[in-house]
C-alpha cells in the first residue's frame, strides 16, 4: 500500500530491503537390505540436489525396523524425565473432558497461579513437550540435539492470535471481498465468495495455524516473521558441525502475506480458465494437459471482432514444442508487476467480443497484490541467499489454486539449480493426483527443480461442511481409505517419475517430503523407494513428522540413513497457548497412535529402570546429510 511507504521503520534485514518494524520478542526382525526390515548402505537422503553437499566420511547407521517397534531407537535422544513428561501428556490427552475444555482450563490455571507460576507449570508439560524454545537462540539446543540423532529442523514461529469467532468472522468477511462489493459477475463460481457461516477458517480445524488478515502493516511483520525463521536455520547450519547446508526448512502460509480477497479472485480466475479451455477444445483438466498447438488456438478465435484486443490475448499466451502452457502470462505476474484486471481477459466465442475473467479492481487492490508478491519474493530471495527451503503450506480449497499457481510460479524462478521452493499437496482431496501429475509436467516443460510436501490434509471436515451448505461438489475423497489410496498413488506417481530421470542419466529434479504421522504409509514409501530403485542416497525422498509427535517413527528413520524431519514450533509461551490447545485436539483424535507411543514410552521407561540407566543423558553422533 502507498501509505506503508510514509511509515518509518526498522529492520535488522536491510540486506533483503526489508522495511518493517522488528517483532516483539516475548514384530519384525531386523534383517538386511533385500528383506522386509530395511538396513541403510548408503548415505542420508536429503532434499539437497548437489551432489557436492554429500558427507564424504562414514557415519553411524542403524537397522530399521519398520514395525516401528522398537522403542529404544525412538527414544534414545530423550532424558528419563523427559520420557515420563511425554508419558503424562500422552495420558492428559486422552481425557476428552481436559482437550475439550483445555483452552478455558490454561487461562484458569493462568489466573490462579499468576504468571511466573504457569509460565514454569507449561514448561514442564504441555509446552516443554510440544514446543522447542522461546526464541531462535533457546531452540538451539533442541536443534543440536535433533541433529545428532539423525533429524534436521522445519522452523515455524507458532505464535497465534487468540481472538474470538466474532472477530475472525469480521476480519475474514470484511478482507474477502472487493471494494466494489461482491458483485458475481456472470459464469461466478460461489465456491471462490465468501460465506460467513464458514468465515472463520478455524471451524473444524485442529491441525493448521490460521491468519486473519488485518491490514498490510500487519503482513509486513509476518514476512519479517518468516525471514527470522529463515535467518535462525541458516545460523544453526554455520554454527553447527557436520550440518549440511541446504536442508534447513522453513514453512510459511500465503494467507500470512497478503489480503484473501485477491487469493479468493486469482482462484476463480483459474478455474474459469481451465473452464474456457474445456469449451473451446473439449475435454477436462488444466491448460497445459491439452497440448493444444499455437495455430489451432488461433484458428478458434476467426470470429472475434476485436481483433487488435486478440492479438493482444494470443501475444500473452504461454507456449513450448508440445502446445500451450498457459493462457496468461503468470511470469509477467510475478516478474513485470502486470496489472491484474487487464491480463485476465479471453475472446467469447459466443459474443465474439473479448470478456473479462475477474472483476475490476481499483489501483489500491492491484497494489495490494503487488505487495503480496513482493513480500513472497522478498522471502524466497533471502532463503536461497541463506541456503535455506521453504516450504509453502497448503490451505481451503478456495485458495489454493492461487496459492499452487504462485508458488509454481516462484518454483521455476528460483529452482532453477535445485529445489528451493516447495508447494504442499493434500491428498484427502479427489483432484490431487491431477494436480501433482499437471504441476510435474509443467516442472518438466519449463526445466525447472519441483518440489512437494504430500499430505493428507488439514481442513477435511470444513471442506465437505462448506460444500454443502453452499451447494457444490464435495472435493474431498470420500473414505480414510480412499485418501490413503490418493496419497500413496500420488506418491507413487513421483517415485516413477524419480525413476525415469535417473534411468535415463538425467538429473533428478523431482524432490519430495513424505509428510505423514501414518506408519503404512511411511513403510509404503520405503518399500515403493525399493521397488523403484530409489536409494536415500540419491536425495530426493524424505520423511517429515511434527515435534513431539510419531517419534517412534521420525528418529528409527534418520537413524538407519533416511532424510528426516521435525516441524519445529517455537515462541513464548503466553503467545503459543492456540498451537498447544490444537496440539491437545489432534492428539485426543489420534488414539491409536497416542497407545502405540504411551506403550513404547512405558517399555523403554522400564528398560532403562531395569538396566541402571536412572542418569541417562542422550549423546547421539549421526550426521543427516
Amino acid at each position: 500500500m502507498a501509505f506503508l511507504r510514509t511509515v518509518v521503520r526498522c529492520s535488522v534485514h536491510r540486506k533483503y530491503g526489508l522495511l518493517i518494524d522488528p517483532l516483539q520478542s516475548s514384530s519384525f526382525a531386523k534383517v538386511n537390505l533385500n528383506q522386509t526390515v530395511l538396513k541403510s548402505s548408503a548415505a542420508s537422503s536429503t532434499l539437497v540436489d548437489d551432489p557436492s553437499q554429500t558427507v564424504q566420511n562414514p557415519t553411524p547407521k542403524d537397522p530399521l525396523d519398520i514395525s516401528f517397534q522398537d522403542a529404544k531407537a525412538a527414544f534414545k535422544s530423550k532424558t528419563n524425565l523427559e520420557l515420563i513428561r511425554a508419558y503424562v501428556v500422552y495420558t492428559l490427552c486422552s481425557f476428552e473432558t481436559l482437550v475439550t475444555h483445555n483452552m478455558k482450563l490454561m487461562k484458569l490455571a493462568k489466573s490462579i497461579l499468576g504468571e511466573k507460576l504457569f509460565i514454569q507449570l507449561m514448561k514442564a508439560t504441555f509446552y516443554g513437550h510440544f514446543v522447542a524454545g522461546e526464541d531462535q537462540y533457546k531452540i538451539r539446543p533442541k536443534l543440536e540435539r535433533l541433529r545428532s540423532f539423525g533429524v534436521k529442523p522445519i522452523l515455524d514461529y507458532s505464535v497465534e492470535e487468540d481472538i474470538s469467532q466474532e472477530e475472525a468472522e469480521k476480519r475474514e468477511v470484511e478482507a474477502s471481498v472487493p471494494e466494489a462489493g461482491d458483485t458475481q459477475i456472470d459464469g461466478a463460481l460461489k465456491q471462490y465468495h465468501v460465506e460467513k457461516t464458514f468465515a472463520d477458517r478455524r471451524y473444524k480445524v485442529q491441525s493448521a495455524r490460521t491468519y486473519f488478515y488485518l491490514n498490510e502493516a500487519t503482513c509486513e511483520r509476518n514476512m519479517e516473521t518468516f525471514i527470522r525463521c529463515l535467518e535462525a536455520i541458516a545460523d544453526f547450519q554455520k554454527a553447527s558441525p557436520g550440518a549440511t547446508y541446504g536442508t534447513g526448512i522453513t514453512a510459511i502460509k500465503l494467507t500470512a502475506l497478503g489480503r484473501p480477497q485477491l487469493l479468493l479472485q486469482l482462484s476463480e480466475v483459474i478455474i474459469k480458465a481451465r473452464q474456457y479451455m474445456t469449451e473451446i477444445v473439449g475435454g477436462e483438466g488444466n491448460v497445459l494437459s491439452h497440448h493444444l498447438k499455437h495455430e489451432d488456438l488461433e484458428a478458434k478465435f476467426d470470429k472475434i471482432q476485436d481483433k487488435e484486443s486478440l492479438r493482444k490475448f494470443l501475444k500473452q499466451v504461454t507456449y513450448d514444442r508440445h502446445g500451450v502452457l498457459h493462457l496468461f502470462p503468470w511470469s509477467g505476474i510475478i516478474d513485470d508487476n502486470q496489472e491484474l484486471s487487464t491480463t485476465f481477459r479471453v475472446p467469447d466465442l459466443k459474443s465474439g467480443r473479448m470478456i473479462r475473467l475477474i472483476t475490476q479492481l481499483t489501483p489500491k487492490e492491484e497494489e495490494m497484490f503487488r505487495n503480496m508478491i513482493r513480500r513472497m519474493n522478498t522471502i524466497v530471495k533471502a532463503a536461497q541467499e541463506m541456503d535455506v527451503r521453504i516450504m509453502v503450506d497448503a490451505e481451503q480449497t478456495y485458495f489454493q489454486p492461487a496459492i499452487t499457481r504462485i508458488t509454481l510460479e516462484f518454483m521455476r524462478k528460483y529452482n532453477k539449480e535445485k529445489a528451493i521452493v516447495f508447494n504442499t499437496y493434500q491428498c484427502y482431496l479427489r483432484n490431487a493426483l491431477t494436480e501433482v501429475s499437471t504441476d510435474l509436467e509443467q516442472a518438466k516443460r519449463q526445466n525447472f527443480y519441483f518440489g512437494a510436501k504430500l499430505v493428507r490434509g488439514a481442513y477435511l471436515e470444513q471442506e465437505r461442511a462448506r460444500a454443502a451448505a453452499m451447494g457444490y461438489p464435495d472435493p474431498t475423497n470420500p473414505t480414510f481409505d480412499a485418501t490413503t489410496d490418493m496419497y500413496h498413488s500420488t506418491l507413487s506417481e513421483c517415485l516413477r517419475r524419480i525413476k525415469d530421470f535417473k534411468n535415463k542419466g538425467e538429473d533428478k529434479k523431482i524432490a519430495i517430503m513424505v509428510a505423514s504421522h501414518n506408519e503404512d504409509t511411511v513403510r509404503f514409501a520405503i518399500e515403493k523407494m525399493k521397488e523403484c530403485d530409489i536409494e536415500p542416497a540419491d536425495k530426493v525422498i524424505c520423511f517429515g513428522q511434527l515435534l513431539a509427535m510419531c517419534d517412534y517413527i521420525t528418529f528409527p528413520l534418520g537413524q538407519s540413513g533416511y532424510s528426516a524431519y521435525k516441524y519445529i514450533p517455537y515462541g513464548p509461551v503466553n503467545e503459543v497457548l492456540p498451537y498447544l490447545s490444537r496440539r491437545a485436539h489432534e492428539n485426543k483424535g489420534v488414539l491409536k497412535k497416542i497407545q502405540k507411543e504411551k506403550s513404547l514410552l512405558a517399555r523403554e521407561i522400564m528398560r532403562r529402570m531395569f538396566t541402571g540407566q536412572i542418569w541417562y543423558t542422550p549423546k547421539g553422533n549421526y550426521v543427516p546429510v
